[in-house]
């Protein structure tokens, strides 16, 4: 079973920088986001709206933006600090478990459509249809790159 190990948690956030990276890359990746999914409108005025039956999009939505946040800014203290020469998962398991939440098209599946045209609609149906799913699918890929990631601050830092 995977646990949440707070002295890796504590070692990297204890340098502001690091957690001001993982704040950074939490607002760069909810905001687009959220405008995709539909939940935050710029036109006529900005307007963010969660109707009921959006809630669970939307956690995903949070939680993933939020552990790319965490697992990226891990990544990036695991290569500066440490000189990671090879790292497990490093800094592709975040890009793929953001490009795999980043997959719910709303508005602009239209645009995919009318660019790509029967293949476009076929992988914007598939995008919408199985949207929630691929957003557990990248949490987990996440969470998988947090577990490899932890585990090698602890080893190479000695952590007990």
């Amino acid at each position: 079973m995977l646990k949440l190990n707070t002295e890796v948690l504590r070692l990297v956030f204890s340098n502001k920088i690091y957690a001001l990276l993982a704040v950074s890359i939490f607002v760069a990746l909810i905001i687009p986001l959220s405008i995709l999914a539909g939940f935050i409108f710029l036109e006529p005025f900005l307007i963010w709206e969660i109707q009921k039956g959006d809630i669970t999009g939307f956690s995903l939505i949070v939680i993933v933006s939020a552990l790319s946040g965490i697992v990226g800014s891990m990544s990036m203290f695991r290569i500066r600090m440490l000189n990671a020469k090879k790292l497990n998962a490093g800094i592709v398991g975040p890009i793929i478990g953001v490009s795999a939440g980043a997959c719910s098209c709303g508005p602009a599946g239209f645009a995919i459509v009318s660019t790509f045209g029967s293949a476009g609609g076929i992988a914007t149906a598939f995008l919408t249809n199985y949207e929630i799913p691929l957003r557990l699918v990248s949490i987990g890929i996440l969470v998988i790159t947090y577990y490899f990631t932890s585990r090698g601050i602890t080893s190479q830092c000695k952590i007990q």
